[in-house]
C-alpha cells in the first residue's frame, strides 16, 4: 500500500524518534521532576504510535500506545520514576528497534507481549482508562455537534504546534453512503492532509480506518499552517468524499478545550487561549524571525558520485596550472597569458570552493556515533555496581561519513575499558579519597585539518613499572633494555596484540587486550592514538582523525623517473644523508637522528629497481603510531593535493601501495601505504631500534 520511498522517510523519522526516547530516558532518571524531559518523550512516542499505525505495524503502535499511558500517569503524579522503570523502558526501547529492524526485513518476528505485561505492571490499575491510552484532558463538543476528547499527551503536541505557528483543526469527514472502497477514500483523505501538516489522532483509529472498519465517517486532528478553507476544498475535491467540516480547537489555560467553527465561509470566529493571543497570528509573526532549517534527503551514493567527479575537477585544475605555468615561463607577460593566467586563478577558487561545499554535505555530527554511549555505559556501570558521570562534548563537531563509519567500535573499546577496568568501584574510590562517583569524558573538536576525540577517566590510571615488569616476562625486552625506556614507550606495549596486566579477564574487557585491533581500525583511515595515563588518576586516549578521505594533501618525491606521494599526515620531517651514515643492525640498515636509531628502506629496491647511489640521500621520515621508518627517495618534488584513485580490482591489493592519483602532466603517481611500509620494515628489526624509534 506505501511505496519504498514512503517506508523510507517513516524509517528516518523513526530512527530519529528512537533516538530522542533514548536521551530522554537517560534524562528522566537523573531528572525525574523535570516536566520538559516528559514533554519531549510525549511528542517523540506519539509520534510513533500514530505514523506506525498509519503505516499499518500494528504492533509498535500497540508497543508505543504502553509506554505513552506509563508516561501519561508520570506526568499525573501517579507514578515515580525508579531505576526498574527506566530499565523497563530501555527494553522497550530495544523492542522497539528490533521492530524497525523486522521492517527492513533484518530480524525475526518480534514478540511485544513480555515487555508490555512488564509496562502494564507500573500502572497503579489495570482499568479500561490505562488500556485506552491515558487520562482524557477534557471532553466537549463542537458547534456541529462532534464529541471528542483529547488526552494530555495530544494537547502537549498541540500548544507545541503552536508555538511553531501552526493551528489545529478537528476534521470530520463525510464518505459517500455508496462508496465501494472506504479504506482506499481513508486513505487519500490522510495521504492529502499529511502533505498539508501532521495528524495527531483519529476516530476511529487509523488501523480501522485502513481496514475500512467504519460507517461512512471518520475524524482526525490535524496540526498545519494552512487555513482551514483550503484543507476543507483539497480533502472535497478527491472522489465519493460527501461533506468536510473542518473546527478549529483552541486549548486555554483553564485546561478546557473548545472547539469553534474555523470561519470555514467566514462566519464565525475562533477563541484564543489566553495568553497566547492571535496563535495563528501573532505567533506566527514572531516564528517569522526565526530562521527555520531546510533540508531534503539526499541518497550517499550521489554525494560519492559528486565527491568523484570533483576529484576528477581537482585534477583538471591542477593541469591547468602547470600549462599556464609553461605559457607563462614560454611566452612572459602577454595579453594572451595574463586572460589564461586570470582564468586558471578564477577556476582554481572555484573549484576550491565547490570541493569544500561537497565535502561539508559529506560530513555528518560525530554525534551520531556519540548517541550511543550514553545508554551503554550507564548499563555498563549498572552491571558492575559502579557509580559514572559520563560526560559527552562536541557532539556537534562534523566529520566525514567514512570516517565515522569506522570509529564505532574503537571508541566502544576504550569506554568499556574505561567502565571496567579504569574506574574504581565505589567503596575503594571513597577508600582512596576520590568522590564517589567517577567521570568518563567523552570529547570532539577540530585541531588544525584534524578531528581529536579524547576518551578519558579518573580511575586508577595504569601501573608503568607493572607493564614494564609484562614486558620483560613475554621476552618483548631484556631487563637492561626496559630500564632504558621512557613511561610512554612502555604505555605503548598495551598496544601489542594479546598484551594485558589484568589479573582476571571480564565479559566486557581487559584493559591492554584488544588495543593492537583499536590502533589498526584508527590507522587504517590514515588517524593516530596516543595515550597518557597517570597512576592513581587516570587514563586518557588521544585518537586524531583526518577530515576527509577522498582528498589528502601529499609530499611527492621521484623514485627511478616515477612519482610517488607521501600523506603528509605520516611524513615526520625529511632530512638529508650520506652513505657514510647508515649502519646495520641485525641485517637491518639503520640511521641515528637525534640518538634515536631509524630502520632505512630504499624505496627504489622496495618496489624492485636499482640501488639509488647518490653521494647523498633524501630520506623520508615517516610514522605510524610509535613506529618511524626512514623511506630513502632520489628527490623531493614538493607538496600537492591530490586525488586518491583505488588500484582497481585488476591490480587487487599491492603491499606498500594504497592507491593512486593524476598529476596536473596526466601521468599516473602511486600513493605509498605508509602504514603497511612501516610494519613490514619493523616486523624483523631489533627491539633497540624499534622502541627507541617511538
Amino acid at each position: 500500500m506505501f511505496s519504498d520511498a514512503e517506508i523510507g522517510v517513516f524509517l528516518d523519522e523513526l530512527e530519529e524518534k528512537i533516538q530522542i526516547l533514548n536521551d530522554n530516558f537517560l534524562l528522566l532518571e537523573k531528572e525525574a521532576d523535570d516536566p520538559q524531559v516528559l514533554q519531549e518523550i510525549f511528542r517523540a512516542a506519539h509520534t510513533v504510535k500514530g505514523s506506525s499505525a498509519i503505516m499499518g505495524y500494528d504492533r509498535m503502535s500497540r508497543l508505543t500506545h504502553e509506554m505513552e499511558n506509563l508516561f501519561d500517569n508520570l506526568r499525573q503524579g501517579r507514578l515515580r520514576v525508579s531505576t526498574e522503570m527506566i530499565d523497563v523502558l530501555f527494553e522497550a526501547l530495544d523492542t522497539l528497534k528490533s521492530l524497525r529492524d523486522e521492517i527492513t526485513e533484518q530480524a525475526a518476528p518480534v514478540d511485544i507481549e513480555p515487555v508490555v505485561a512488564k509496562l502494564r505492571r507500573f500502572l497503579p490499575g489495570e482499568g479500561a482508562e490505562n488500556m485506552a491510552g491515558g487520562t482524557p484532558a477534557a471532553a466537549t463538543s463542537s458547534s456541529s455537534g462532534s464529541a471528542f476528547s483529547l488526552t494530555e499527551a495530544e494537547e502537549e503536541v498541540i500548544r507545541a504546534a503552536y508555538v511553531r505557528g501552526m493551528q489545529a483543526y478537528w476534521i470530520k469527514v463525510v464518505v459517500d453512503a455508496e462508496c465501494q472502497m472506504k479504506s482506499v477514500r481513508a486513505y487519500l483523505v490522510f495521504q492529502t492532509l499529511q502533505e498539508q501538516g501532521e495528524i495527531i489522532k483519529a476516530v476511529p483509529p487509523a488501523e480501522d480506518l485502513q481496514e475500512g472498519k467504519f460507517d461512512t465517517t471518520f475524524e482526525v486532528v490535524l496540526l498545519t499552517q494552512e487555513d482551514a478553507g483550503r484543507i476543507r476544498h483539497l480533502l472535497l475535491t478527491i472522489s465519493e468524499i460527501a461533506d468536510v467540516s473542518v473546527e478549529t480547537i483552541n486549548l486555554p489555560e483553564d485546561e478546557t478545550v473548545s472547539v469553534t467553527a474555523s470561519g470555514v465561509a467566514g462566519s464565525s470566529q475562533a477563541v484564543t487561549p489566553a495568553g497566547k493571543q492571535g496563535a495563528s497570528g501573532a505567533t506566527r509573526e514572531r516564528e517569522e524571525g526565526v530562521k527555520q532549517a531546510k533540508t531534503v534527503r539526499v541518497d550517499v551514493q550521489k554525494l560519492d558520485n559528486l565527491m568523484n567527479l570533483v576529484g576528477e575537477l581537482v585534477i583538471d585544475r591542477t593541469r591547468l596550472d602547470r600549462f599556464a605555468a609553461i605559457f607563462r615561463n614560454r611566452y612572459g607577460s602577454d595579453d594572451l597569458v595574463d586572460v589564461l593566467n586570470e582564468i586558471s586563478n578564477h577556476l582554481g577558487q572555484l573549484t576550491n570552493d565547490l570541493q569544500e561545499q561537497i565535502m561539508k554535505a559529506r560530513m555528518l555530527p560525530i554525534a551520531q556515533v556519540f548517541n550511543r554511549f550514553p545508554r551503554m555505559v550507564r548499563d555498563l556501570a549498572h552491571k558492575l555496581g559502579k557509580e559514572i558521570n559520563f560526560i559527552v562534548e562536541g557532539k556537534d563537531t562534523e566529520l566525514d561519513r567514512n570516517v565515522i563509519e569506522v570509529i564505532g567500535d574503537p571508541l566502544i573499546h576504550l569506554l568499556r575499558n574505561a567502565v571496567d577496568h579504569g574506574i574504581e568501584s565505589p567503596e575503594e574510590r571513597v577508600r582512596v579519597g576520590k568522590p564517589r562517583t567517577g567521570t568518563v569524558l567523552l570529547k570532539a573538536f577540530h585541531q588544525e585539518n584534524h578531528i581529536v576525540i579524547l576518551v578519558k577517566d579518573d580511575g586508577r590510571g595504569m601501573d608503568v613499572e607493572r607493564i614494564r615488569k609484562k614486558a620483560v616476562e613475554r621476552g618483548l625486552v631484556d631487563v637492561e633494555m626496559a630500564g632504558r625506556l621512557t613511561e610512554r614507550e612502555i604505555l605503548n606495549f598495551v598496544f601489542l596484540p594479546g598484551f594485558s596486566t589484568a589479573q582476571e579477564v571480564t565479559d566486557l574487557s581487559g584493559r591492554g587486550v584488544g588495543l593492537d585491533v583499536v590502533r589498526k581500525n584508527i590507522e587504517q583511515i590514515n588517524g593516530h592514538i596516543e595515550m597518557n595515563s597517570v597512576l592513581g588518576q587516570g587514563t586518557e586516549f588521544e585518537i586524531k582523525l583526518p577530515l576527509t578521505l577522498a582528498i589528502i594533501r601529499a609530499l611527492m618525491v621521484s623514485v627511478s623517473g616515477e612519482v610517488y606521494a607521501f600523506p603528509l599526515t605520516n611524513v615526520m620531517e625529511t632530512i638529508r644523508i650520506s652513505p657514510q651514515e647508515v649502519k646495520r643492525i641485525q641485517n637491518t640498515e639503520v640511521i641515528i637522528v637525534r640518538g634515536k636509531v631509524l630502520p632505512l628502506i630504499c624505496l627504489a629496491e622496495y618496489f624492485g629497481g636499482q640501488r639509488i647511489g647518490d653521494s647523498r640521500l633524501y630520506v623520508v621520515i615517516i610514522g605510524v603510531g610509535n613506529r618511524r621508518v626512514g623511506v630513502v627517495v632520489e628527490g623531493l618534488l614538493g607538496e600537492q593535493e591530490i586525488v586518491i584513485k583505488s588500484l582497481g580490482e585488476y591490480l587487487g591489493r599491492i603491499p606498500g601501495l594504497s592507491g593512486a592519483t593524476i598529476l596536473g602532466d596526466g601521468r599516473v603517481a602511486l600513493i605509498v601505504d605508509a602504514r603497511a611500509l612501516t610494519q613490514e620494515v619493523t616486523r624483523g628489526v631489533a627491539e633497540e631500534a624499534l622502541y627507541a624509534a617511538s
